[in-house]
Formats: structure tokens, C-alpha cells, sequence
């Protein structure tokens, strides 16, 4: 993307009611929404999902529309791209969407102990250099930041078409003895699964059309996982 281009989507998400832009000193003590966003955003108590490393905002917004009495919230750190999902969103008068321009690792800082009752991971970055394991957002470090806000039953769904970066996951769900609710390769390979494959986004697109097969993975936190380290 141009960088005049890029310049008119940061100005332009300044202006956007559902666009929230913190830095590090609105962050390092707790943002001022945490525990907050239902009542004083979405002014009501219906569930929140989050959608991590939210891209384009094609999850958070294809869910909103779908699911009116949920609430959704985008995260990322890349405001030109989130652009496209709040300017639709604004558009289109959807008031269960936030987005949020931050880095996934701030997530207790950003949301309240059990505030949040769904998580979906899209397509992140694979990390596949073995000595940046620890930043893939399936990590065990970050699933204990996501353990911090999620409900205790609360869900984490995950797409990718990175095959070993699944196969990761797998063996942090096993290794941790998480609940892994559903696992399949080769998403479109299969039949049923229509809730996770009727939202693609650019990410999925793309990769579809080279010919990587979709992955899908859904399951629960083992609390047990992270009381250890609290010891």
C-alpha cells in the first residue's frame, strides 16, 4: 500500500467511533476500557469474541453481521489494514464492532479477568523459524495471556494453512492437556464445518488459490496448565 494512502486510512481512523488507539502509558496500568466494554462501548451484557491478529477485519465484521446480539472486537497492531473492516463497519451501522490498534501480547492489560467469552486466531504469522517459537500466538506464553480474560469455559478457534504450525498447537494441547473440541486438515476437504468456512478472509483467499489446504482447530484452556507457574 502507497504511503498517501496509507496516511488517509490513519486519519481516517482517527475519526471512526469504534476505533480505539492506545499507547503504552494507556496500557503499562490497565487500559480505561478494561472491564468496561460492554457497559460503556456496546452498552450491553451480551458475549464478547475477539478475533487476534484481525488483519483486514473480515472475521470480526462477517461475524457481527451474522450474530447481532453477540458483540466483536478486531485487535492488530496494523491500522491500515483494520481500516477496511471499521470503515465497513461504520458504513454499515454496526454497533456490536470495535477494533483495536495494539500488539495480541497486551491483552490483560486490555481486557478484564473472564471478560472475554470467545477468542478466534486467523491466519497468524507461522513464526517458522524454531528459535521464534515462543511468538507464535498459539504459544503456551500467550495462551496464559488469553487464559486471563477468557470465561472459564471460554473458546479459542484457529485457523491457518500453515500445516506445522498446527501440528504446534497440537502438541501445546496435548503437552498442557488442554480440551481440543475439533480438529481438521484440509478444511474444504470435508463436509459440515459451514459456520467456519462461510468467512474467508484475504489470508485464506489467497492461500486457497496457491493451493495450501485450510486447517481448523477448536478447543478449551486446561487451568491447571497455568496454576503451576503460578506456584
Amino acid at each position: 500500500m502507497g504511503s498517501k494512502k496509507k496516511q488517509k486510512h490513519f486519519a481516517e481512523n482517527l475519526t471512526f467511533p469504534n476505533m480505539f488507539q492506545p499507547n503504552y502509558e494507556d496500557l503499562k496500568d490497565g487500559y480505561y476500557m478494561r472491564g468496561k466494554w460492554n457497559t460503556d462501548f456496546f452498552k450491553n451484557d451480551n458475549p464478547i469474541t475477539v478475533e487476534l491478529g484481525c488483519g483486514k477485519g473480515e472475521y470480526t465484521v462477517g461475524l457481527a453481521e451474522r450474530y447481532p446480539d453477540r458483540n466483536f472486537i478486531g485487535l492488530d497492531i496494523k491500522g491500515a489494514r483494520m481500516w477496511k473492516g471499521c470503515k465497513y463497519s461504520n458504513v454499515n451501522n454496526l454497533k456490536n464492532v470495535a477494533f483495536l490498534r495494539w500488539h495480541v501480547q497486551m491483552v490483560p492489560q486490555i481486557f478484564a479477568e473472564g471478560e472475554i467469552d470467545e477468542i478466534w486466531i486467523t491466519f497468524p504469522d507461522p513464526q517458522p523459524r524454531n528459535v521464534k517459537r515462543f511468538k507464535r500466538l498459539t504459544a503456551h506464553q500467550f495462551l496464559e495471556r488469553y487464559f486471563k480474560i477468557l470465561k472459564p469455559d471460554g473458546i479459542i478457534n484457529f485457523k491457518t494453512d500453515n500445516e506445522p504450525l498446527f501440528d504446534f498447537t497440537l502438541e501445546i494441547i496435548k503437552e498442557y492437556n488442554h480440551k481440543l473440541i475439533d480438529s481438521v486438515k484440509d478444511l474444504y476437504n470435508y463436509d459440515g464445518y459451514d459456520e467456519v468456512k462461510s468467512i474467508r478472509t484475504f489470508y485464506e483467499k489467497m492461500f486457497s488459490e496457491k493451493g495450501f489446504a485450510i486447517n481448523y482447530m477448536k478447543f478449551q484452556l486446561n487451568s491447571e496448565a497455568f496454576k503451576k507457574e503460578e506456584k
